[in-house]
């Protein structure tokens, strides 16, 4: 198991780390109580036998957060099992101008009765110690959330590629588009396997289609030229947080040219390392 404790001052951007970790396949927890860490490790150790990667959210809104969080720590500890700590920081007059600006209390208000600037400050001092045991320390205070879901995937060594899922849809023009498609590529410029009778009733995924599509030096440029935008885009996506893209593949009825596009898009994309979910929409459609 990998645990990761996500915690620091409140506003400093808790809630949008969990989310990009949650995109990372963490198994995200907010808000948790400190002393039910130890138990649900204990929990997940028995039950969990795929030893996700877990984190958990605490912070100041957790009951008795500030006396328990050291003592589950060195409980932790004594018991061996192995965790990281991220600490976000953000400075006061950050803070104050983002509760101002989202209209909400800062947890310390409520519970000690205390101006904004006294509420974060005093928080800032609770937390001291806990700072001094993080393992990586981020200061959201200029971060937009694009800057800040980068500097998490470098600080903690993820895979952006890993954030995100490339959804392959191949389709027919004549059943329609692909109405949520991010980028669309139409292939009904290339020779049509609809008019050679021995491969009308066959498919994309059949190998005889495969290779009469792929037979043109039209078809393995148009290829060569999508993979290549691809390659460029698609990190660019990603680097602005982007969580799926959906690309159509586009063809007359989307049963010969579509579908052979789409499989081999999805083998390039698949063997760099991204996710990829491939859906042939309209190939069992009725041929008429």
């Amino acid at each position: 198991m990998e645990l990761l404790i996500v915690t620091g001052q409140s506003g400093a951007g808790k809630s949008l780390s969990l989310d990009v970790l949650e995109d990372m396949n963490y198994y995200c927890i907010d808000n948790l109580p400190p002393q039910i860490l130890l138990n649900f490790t204990d929990f997940m150790n028995e039950h969990d036998p795929m030893q996700r990667k877990i984190a958990f959210g605490i912070d100041s809104r957790s009951q008795n957060m500030f006396t328990d969080f050291e003592r589950v720590l060195s409980d932790l500890d004594d018991k061996g099992i192995e965790y990281k700590i991220l600490y976000l920081d953000c400075n006061t007059e950050v803070l104050r101008k983002r509760y101002k600006e989202s209209r909400r209390i800062h947890p310390l208000m409520t519970t000690e009765n205390l101006s904004y600037e006294v509420a974060i400050n005093k928080e800032k001092i609770y937390l001291a110690p806990i700072r001094e045991r993080a393992s990586y320390i981020i200061d959201t205070s200029y971060l937009t959330p694009t800057q800040l879901r980068g500097n998490l995937l470098k600080t903690l060594s993820l895979d952006s590629r890993d954030s995100m899922v490339i959804n392959i849809y191949s389709f027919g023009f004549k059943h329609g588009t692909v109405s949520d498609a991010d980028l669309l590529f139409d292939m009904r410029c290339l020779p049509n396997p609809h008019y050679i009778d021995e491969l009308r009733p066959l498919t994309g995924d059949d190998r005889e289609v495969s290779e009469y599509v792929m037979g043109f030096p039209e078809a393995t440029g148009m290829l060569t030229r999508i993979l290549d935008f691809l390659h460029y885009s698609i990190p660019l996506y990603i680097t602005e947080g982007k969580a799926q893209l959906v690309i159509g593949i586009g063809c007359t009825g989307g049963r010969h040219r579509s579908v052979t596009f789409a499989n081999y898009i999805a083998d390039d994309l698949r063997s760099k390392g991204y996710k990829v979910i491939v859906t042939h929409r309209d190939k069992d459609k009725t041929i008429q």
